[in-house]
């Protein structure tokens, strides 16, 4: 189970990540962050009403605000650094954090066995390559590879902490709603700076239509990230916190065949390598 849970958290956080690169090429990144997640937060309150989770309160719900708060300057830290660019230096870079789960879940007594070892390091490797390193061209801005690491370490603080918000199905819902509306106070409070600064929250040309045309697509980055989100905690229970960060971590790789099988992107070489490695880790993991 722990395995199903976290290939699936992958297959949500790739095919979101796609989803959202597109939108940013019509949209502001904020603005597709601030919209999205309040897509996600109307349909996590009308299930919280639903199901009575408001019962499930308590001081595990603290560990949500946190990781909205940390997911949102992960986030924004990411988006910049893509800006700073070269994408190929901060895109592999991004998802080394999967050490901080990973080394949660050491700390806490979890000692997978030599083949799960194997495969861990296995399985990291072919994400960062997955991601297609940029390995010479254009020099890499140290604020780029600082801000690119904050945001690792970000995202992987996220699955941390996500992991422990809660205990019961309706109580993981409920940590999932007050993630989301963290993620809301912290992007809006951004995106209202940025609009101050003189930045823009629309595109100049199209204003408005362009956001209500792109809803059923925010709506999906929205709630494919809210499911990610639920099914690693799923993973993280059932099993080895090791194994199920790692698993998690493959949706780079999933990006990746996304990106080859709606826009015709070739992959190149070193991601084709890296998606294979993955893939192996993946089956050593699952194996041992």
């Amino acid at each position: 189970m722990t395995a199903l849970f976290a290939l699936a958290t992958s297959l949500l956080w790739g095919l979101a990540d796609f989803g959202g690169g597109l939108l940013t090429r019509r949209l502001p990144a904020l603005t597709v962050v601030v919209v999205s997640q309040c897509i996600a937060a109307v349909v996590l309150g009308v299930v919280v009403i639903a199901t009575g989770a408001w019962d499930e309160a308590g001081g595990r719900l603290w560990f949500a605000v946190a990781a909205g708060a940390v997911g949102s300057v992960a986030m924004l830290s990411f988006y910049k650094a893509l800006a700073l660019g070269p994408m190929g230096v901060v895109s592999p870079l991004g998802s080394l954090g999967v050490a901080v789960p990973v080394g949660v879940g050491l700390a806490v007594g979890e000692r997978p066995g030599l083949i799960q070892f194997a495969g861990v390091a296995v399985a990291v490797v072919g994400i960062v390559l997955a991601g297609g390193p940029q390995l010479r061209g254009a020099p890499v801005q140290r604020q780029a590879v600082l801000l690119t690491l904050l945001a690792a370490f970000g995202f992987g603080a996220v699955m941390a902490l996500i992991a422990e918000a809660s205990t019961t199905v309706t109580g993981l819902v409920l940590a999932l709603f007050v993630q989301r509306v963290t993620n809301i106070a912290v992007g809006g409070t951004a995106l209202y700076v940025s609009v101050r600064r003189g930045g823009r929250a629309l595109p100049q040309d199209s204003g408005w239509s362009v956001v209500r045309s792109a809803l059923p697509a925010l709506a999906f980055v929205g709630l494919a990230d809210v499911a990610a989100n639920g099914s690693y905690a799923m993973a993280a229970g059932y099993g080895p916190v090791t194994v199920a960060a790692v698993l998690a971590s493959l949706y780079p790789v999933v990006t990746a065949l996304a990106a080859r099988g709606f826009l015709g992107e070739r992959l190149r070489g070193v991601q084709a390598a890296g998606a294979g490695l993955a893939l192996l880790g993946t089956v050593l993991l699952a194996t041992g």
